[in-house]
């Protein structure tokens, strides 16, 4: 039987890779990915040729079958999303790895752990998180406002992702339901135009707006409460 890996790879900086990681992706015999052309630059910089095949939450459960096929015959097959880790916080993956255990029980499985936005985000944000609540992306529409109420009465600080197309508009959100909470938002996380911003929704968002910043992809850390 073969191997499958699940690698984490960068989150932004090409050298957030782990050493492992990078061995992991020389030995294996195929690499499936979210976006081959994401991936294709992150094997160029470290100049590792091989096959690469798209595997993204469209094409997950058709190719499932496929990975499972060389997994059957002994190959390494590595999984890797266009950044940070698959499977998790928003990524896909967990539907191969679920149904790589059920159909082959036998083989083994391994974790190649690396960069987080959520755990870079929270170790430079300045918010005690001992414990908080993960929500990912809020619903765009259904489902939406009962978010953002349960964020507003949540005794925790609430951990979201949030793309530069609506970061603006959640902003606006929280401003409405709580004006005065603490509000950090950590933008571009280990690429060149890293930044922290904090204050209340207003604060934050004043500050994309007149430095022309909402580009990117956004952690937000919202502390209803603050001590």
């Amino acid at each position: 039987m073969g191997k499958l890996s699940i690698v984490a790879t960068s989150i932004g900086n090409l050298e957030d890779i782990t050493l492992r990681a990078l061995r992991i992706l020389k030995e294996c015999n195929v690499i499936y990915c979210e976006d081959t052309r994401v991936t294709s630059k992150l094997l160029a910089r470290y100049e590792i040729q091989k096959p690469l095949f798209r595997l993204d939450v469209v094409t997950e459960r058709e190719k499932t079958p496929e990975v499972i096929n060389r997994l059957e015959r002994g190959e390494k097959v590595v999984y890797v999303s266009d950044a940070g880790t698959p499977g998790g916080l928003s990524d896909p993956g967990s539907y191969l790895v679920a149904h790589v255990r059920k159909e082959l029980p036998e083989v083994k499985i391994e974790a190649i752990p690396g960069a987080s936005p959520l755990t870079a985000a929270i170790s430079i944000g300045g918010v005690l998180m001992n414990e908080f609540l993960f929500r990912g992306f809020l619903p765009h529409k259904k489902g939406r406002q009962t978010a953002l109420k349960e964020i507003a009465s949540s005794e925790r600080p609430v951990v979201l992702f949030e793309s530069p197309h609506r970061i603006l508009k959640l902003l606006a959100e929280l401003e409405k339901l709580i004006p005065e909470a603490h509000v950090v938002i950590a933008r571009e996380l280990t690429k060149i135009h890293e930044e922290i911003v904090t204050g209340t929704a207003r604060e934050v968002a004043a500050s994309l707006q007149e430095r022309d910043a909402v580009r990117g992809e956004f952690v937000v850390l919202v502390e209803p409460t603050r001590e």
